[in-house]
């Protein structure tokens, strides 16, 4: 097994938009001639847009592009600038008078990150689809959907840790998984491979870390109405030949990436979901894919993390730690 590059994938193109000073952005995976999808969503707070069309009982055996954006609910119009874009390249489903593109998206809570009423919209889906096509502009950090992401919010946003969107992808042979992950996550983040604790929530004096789980331990009141401002968004891509029903497996068997690097995870605080693609012809197990599905989702979560700077007053992991 090697590390190859999340660009590697020629059947798509990643492209990135963001809006530094407002603290948002989006993040476009597009295949031209369409992919298999499945979506296993775990967090109880998501904000997402015709993700019924993954449903392996719905007609639709292929779509054109994930979303993955900020701005909550708001931010969900930037599909609308992804379709006006590929529409005009000529991408999407033939209905005979135009080609309609078949569009997901999902979307993390950034608004109390820079500016709350700039949020991911049309101009700023099109220009992300427009770069994916063109330049496929893709970088870990502070970008995309990752622009504003956060983690460890348990005592707000004045002990979170800035993140990032991350990737990380390998091959074995033929066979190629990657993965795709904005990180903005309601608990902490741990390296799976050392189970050090590289983000979440910081210490008082904000010099190390805390732990998530020890401040929800330590007491048992009930908390309602708990305001939702997370969410971890991820997009695992594959070359294998898979089809809907296969991908919304391989889409739940990645979730244990999140749960072995993010604690506490898939709470009621957020709508953590996890879309798998297919866009090759290769045969191969869906079992070893969605064993090595969970491997790159970590991996991409640790490289989300540790790629990102610090920014909007949030302290990265580098700033903490002086890696």
């Amino acid at each position: 097994m090697r590390e190859i590059s999340i660009t590697d994938f020629k059947q798509v193109k990643i492209g990135q938009a963001e809006n530094a000073d407002a603290g948002t952005g989006c993040t476009v995976i597009v295949a031209p001639d369409g992919m298999a999808a499945g979506l296993d969503v775990r967090g109880g707070g998501p904000a997402s847009r015709e993700t019924e069309l993954l449903n392996p009982l719905m007609a639709a055996e292929k779509i054109h592009a994930v979303v993955l954006a900020g701005g909550s609910a708001f931010g969900l119009g930037a599909a609308n600038g992804v379709m006006e874009c590929l529409e005009e390249r000529g991408i999407g489903f033939d209905v005979g008078v135009t080609k309609v593109p078949l569009v997901v998206q999902s979307d993390l809570f950034d608004l109390t990150v820079g500016d709350a009423f700039i949020r991911p919209d049309v101009a700023m889906g099109y220009k992300a689809c427009q770069a994916a096509l063109d330049s496929s502009n893709y970088k870990d950090g502070n970008y995309g959907a990752g622009c504003g992401a956060t983690v460890g919010k348990i005592l707000g946003m004045d002990y979170c840790t800035k993140s990032g969107i991350g990737s990380y992808a390998v091959s074995i042979g033929d066979l190629y998984i990657g993965a795709i992950v904005a990180v903005n996550a309601f608990g902490d983040v741990f390296d799976h491979r050392t189970g050090k604790q590289i983000a979440g929530l910081l210490a008082e004096d904000k010099k190390g870390f805390r732990s998530t789980f020890q401040i929800m331990t330590s007491k048992t009141d009930v908390v309602e109405n708990r305001f939702v401002e997370n969410t971890t968004l991820g997009v695992v891509i594959t070359n294998a030949a898979f089809d809907k029903a296969a991908l919304c497996k391989i889409a739940g068997m990645a979730h244990d990436g999140y749960a072995r690097s993010i604690n506490p995870v898939h709470t009621s605080c957020d709508g953590d979901s996890i879309y798998a693609v297919s866009v090759g012809d290769i045969k191969a197990d869906m079992n070893l894919v969605g064993t090595l599905a969970a491997e790159v989702v970590s991996e991409a979560i640790t490289r989300g993390v540790k790629s990102a700077k610090g920014a909007y007053g949030f302290k990265s992991y580098g700033e903490i730690t002086g890696a």
